[in-house]
């Protein structure tokens, strides 16, 4: 009998195919996404070192957000995360969509990072 995997399954499957090719650095680092039910997170993470250089959640208080697992929540923490990047002399980074569709919440977390002044 054939076994379908979950979606997880195959999201991991897919995030560590592109995490194959895609890899952060001191100078050029990598943003990832990761969203759950209830929120949505963002690092930049240096893959070199092994060390998170900024990260950003929707469960931060200094966002104070209600619903931290809607579009609005993604927005913010995208800009935040941005905002916090700049202020490390972080300007361009190469984005990791953590294996999800780049639709919906990944899509304006993105979008919203780019028009925060973050270039990837």
């Amino acid at each position: 009998m054939v076994t379908k995997k979950s979606r997880n399954e195959t999201r991991i499957v897919r995030h560590l195919r592109i995490r194959k090719k895609i890899s952060g650095t001191s100078t050029l680092p990598r943003l990832n996404v990761y969203k759950s039910n209830a929120h949505i997170y963002a690092q930049v993470i240096d893959d070199v070192k092994g060390v998170t250089l900024v990260s950003a959640s929707s469960i931060d208080k200094e966002l104070k957000l209600e619903n931290g697992s809607n579009i609005e929540a993604a927005k913010q923490v995208g800009a935040l995360v941005a905002k916090r990047a700049l202020e490390n002399q972080i300007e361009c980074v190469v984005f990791d969509r953590g294996g999800y569709l780049y639709h919906g919440r990944v899509k304006a977390l993105a979008e919203a990072a780019r028009d925060a002044g973050l270039k990837f």
